[in-house]
């Protein structure tokens, strides 16, 4: 099969080299001629483990190619997924211009059937303005043209994309006919000879998925987070309780650690826009309002645990941070809590000193110089009064408690994801601040 991917970003890049590397013939397009030209020569945009030696592999084998020519890419292809950004408007609500931009692209230029899909995050309904985009088109050029659109969300984890891809939990596809299901399905046999599952339904059904599936996750963190919080005031400690509700199969261990609030490209987003969704039908999803509150009101708790120690005079204090990326594994900086921290700390009169394997040249691209960047996890305690732990890398996870005493000015760690256990870090001479847990002094 051949297939076509609008869109290089996160989605688009991972879903195509993926496509790619199971035989079928794919052709990615993209506005930005740079991120083209860069991606031709196996130059890859994003952090993502193993997907540049896939990109590099594939170019080579003839089955993954790039083009800014959205016309000369859809010459013989079966299968059309949009895959551009859908940023939140100011209300929350998801901005479709550049979905429906491919729409009316597509309209003008397809000569054949074609079954277009959303891969994108779109809202409920998204896939009958793409339907009437493109008709629109096919009428002013005086065509009749079949084609069907399908949704086709995509639950990728990042730092982890690849392997959800080739080996997901599920595929869930919505289609209007049995000529797209066939389609779809004939896409989708590699990925199904394992047993994985294809879960076909109507097409609002699967819009809604994808929003609801990561609306429960951030509920379950914010859950959490609230948790933890109410066990420092009554002197829980929030991992025993973690392990004892994780332990019920009706919850499960998953999404049950409490830290520093979520952050990323997905959860803000789409909780934000599911809540525009029923506010535009007349709803209120007080429970989701809710979870985006805690979420916010999270990311502030280690500021108000630095006040806490030091005062809200934090004039001639630096703080060394460990972790800048929303989470391990990705150099995504968006919504990420480090930037609240940082935010508030230089409010407060703070220097911050940071390092992160990966994600350093897209904080610098955001933050620029107001901060200073380490060249490892030690160079940044070097003067540092504290040391703020915020994402949970693997290489923090065992740190060189006698390096850190001779470094740090004060002996003081904020662990804003509970990796370290805390008699060790105390029997190590530091005072220890985590989420959900007593505070322990040396």
């Amino acid at each position: 099969m051949k297939i076509s991917i609008v869109g290089t970003g996160y989605v688009g890049l991972v879903s195509g080299t993926c496509f790619a590397d199971v035989g079928v013939s794919v052709t990615c397009v993209d506005i930005d001629n740079k991120k083209i030209e860069n991606l031709k020569k196996g130059i890859i945009p994003i952090y993502e483990p193993g997907l540049e030696d896939m990109v590099h592999n594939n170019i080579e084998k003839g089955r993954l190619n790039f083009t800014t020519s959205l016309k000369d890419s859809l010459d013989q292809t079966d299968v059309i997924f949009i895959a551009v950004g859908t940023p939140p408007d100011e209300d929350g609500s998801a901005d479709l211009k550049y979905v429906l931009e491919v729409a009316r692209q597509v309209g003008r230029n397809m000569n054949n059937y074609l079954v277009v899909v959303t891969k994108s995050t779109v809202p409920i309904g998204t896939a009958n303005k793409v339907k009437a985009a493109i008709s629109d088109e096919l009428e002013k050029r005086g065509v009749e043209i079949d084609f069907d659109v399908a949704s086709n969300p995509e639950f990728l984890k990042e730092g982890n994309a690849i392997q959800d891809f080739l080996k997901p939990d599920r595929i869930v596809v919505g289609t209007e006919s049995e000529k797209a299901e066939g389609t779809m399905k004939r896409l989708y046999k590699p990925f199904l000879l394992n047993g994985h599952p294809i879960i076909f339904m109507d097409i609002p059904s699967a819009e809604m998925t994808k929003y609801a599936a990561n609306s429960m996750l951030a509920t379950k963190i914010s859950f959490m987070n609230d948790m933890a919080n109410l066990c420092e005031i009554v002197g829980a400690d929030i991992t025993s309780v973690r392990k004892g509700i994780g332990s019920d199969a009706r919850i499960g261990n998953k999404f049950i650690y409490a830290g520093a609030g979520y952050g990323g490209s997905c959860f803000p987003k789409d909780v934000k826009a599911i809540i525009k969704t029923a506010n535009n039908n007349g709803y209120d999803l007080r429970l989701l309002q809710a979870v985006e509150a805690v979420n916010e009101s999270q990311k502030h708790v280690l500021v108000s645990k630095i006040k806490e120690q030091f005062g809200s005079n934090l004039n001639g204090k630096t703080f060394a941070m460990w972790g800048l990326s929303f989470k391990p594994k990705t150099d995504d900086m968006r919504e990420a809590p480090s930037l609240v921290v940082i935010d508030e700390l230089i409010k407060m009169g703070a220097k911050v000193k940071a390092y992160d394997p990966v994600a350093q040249e897209e904080a610098e691209r955001i933050l620029g110089d107001t901060i200073e960047y380490g060249k490892d996890q030690y160079d940044v305690l070097i003067d540092s009064d504290a040391l703020i732990v915020i994402t949970e890398w693997p290489e923090f996870r065992i740190p060189n408690f006698k390096v850190l005493e001779k470094l740090l000015s004060t002996k003081v760690i904020f662990d804003g994801r509970n990796i370290y256990d805390p008699e060790d870090v105390v029997s190590n001479g530091f005072t220890y601040h985590s989420i959900g847990r007593k505070v322990i002094n040396a």
